[in-house]
């Protein structure tokens, strides 16, 4: 046999061997890995897991906030909740509140991004000044709101002349609180923004600009397609966080539901059926509903953009 076919036949052995020396190491991997994410999981069954199993099973009880004498109701509590139009009135609020909150912070954040990142002198403190509100606790920015929309005392009415009751009359209540989670949410959606714009290359500008494209066309045929994933993902968590609006609402409100219960929303309706009612079991039947609803946002994302990368292939 001569050197070359010896070799030959030992090369698919040396290649079973790497294979095999490969799957080991993979495995001993994934038995050393394990241990570093043992604390998370635990914490994320204890705290996560084990609290959304807890409330779907409450959610067939008639349980109260005590915790005793919970007996099996079935799907009473759901029959119930479907048909509550407090609920649906809550829901409605949130899904308002969510259609006029996403299309304006998604533009607004792109402008601020496009501002920041253009801007030749003071970079540093235009971006600090858009994203330091996003910093503030929710009651903070929330009080400071309710002081600036004051009929009386409020600097909004001073700066504009007007006398209008912003927090007291339903036909502006949800407006104050859009425009109070616009600029307190913005800052998060601006940062995401401008990371994408500093990934863009700068030489697909300098073509533009020699093949002639004016600071429009470059926008609209080169800024705004490299944004097209970073956009979605900005609509998608703003769509899901203004879902769960909660703690600017209470605040702002005194931790009431508006003018007549015009600014309650889901998540507020939930709790005052379990801490203020103390129906547990009736809470918990709509927090599932709730989770139903945006587990199905979400999913529809996701198919949204499957669908989209298909068709762009």
């Amino acid at each position: 046999m001569t050197a070359t076919s010896a070799q030959t036949l030992a090369a698919p052995a040396r290649a079973r061997t790497a294979a095999a020396g490969a799957t080991l190491r993979r495995k001993q991997g994934l038995q050393h890995g394990g241990w570093f994410v043992a604390p998370f999981l635990a914490l994320f069954a204890l705290f996560v897991i084990w609290p959304l199993l807890r409330g779907v099973y409450l959610s067939f009880t008639d349980a109260n906030i005590t915790g005793e004498g919970a007996g099996f109701v079935g799907l009473d509590n759901y029959r119930e909740a479907l048909r509550d139009p407090l609920m649906w009135d809550s829901l409605g609020h949130s899904a308002s509140f969510t259609a006029m909150v996403v299309p304006c912070i998604t533009v607004l954040a792109f402008l601020l991004a496009m501002l920041a990142h253009h801007i030749e002198r003071g970079k540093w403190l235009w971006r600090l000044c858009f994203f330091a509100p996003f910093l503030l606790p929710s009651t903070v920015a929330g009080n400071l709101w309710q002081w600036l929309f004051n009929p009386g005392t409020g600097m909004v009415n001073h700066v504009l002349g007007l006398q209008t009751p912003w927090l007291t009359d339903k036909s502006y209540a949800m407006l104050a609180l859009v425009v109070m989670t616009l600029w307190w949410t913005v800052g998060f959606s601006f940062l995401l923004y401008l990371a994408a714009l500093q990934g863009i290359p700068g030489h697909l500008y300098e073509a533009a600009r020699l093949d002639g494209a004016n600071a429009w066309h470059r926008a609209v045929h080169i800024t705004l397609p490299m944004l097209r994933n970073i956009t979605g993902l900005v609509v998608a968590l703003q769509i899901l966080a203004s879902l769960q609006v909660f703690d600017q609402a209470v605040v702002m409100q005194d931790f009431g539901p508006g003018p007549e219960e015009s600014t309650r929303t889901f998540v507020q309706f939930t709790l005052e059926q379990g801490f203020t009612s103390y129906r547990v079991g009736y809470a918990s039947a709509i927090s599932v509903v709730f989770f139903v609803i945006i587990a199905a946002v979400a999913l529809a994302r996701m198919w949204l953009l499957r669908n989209r990368e298909e068709s762009a292939r």
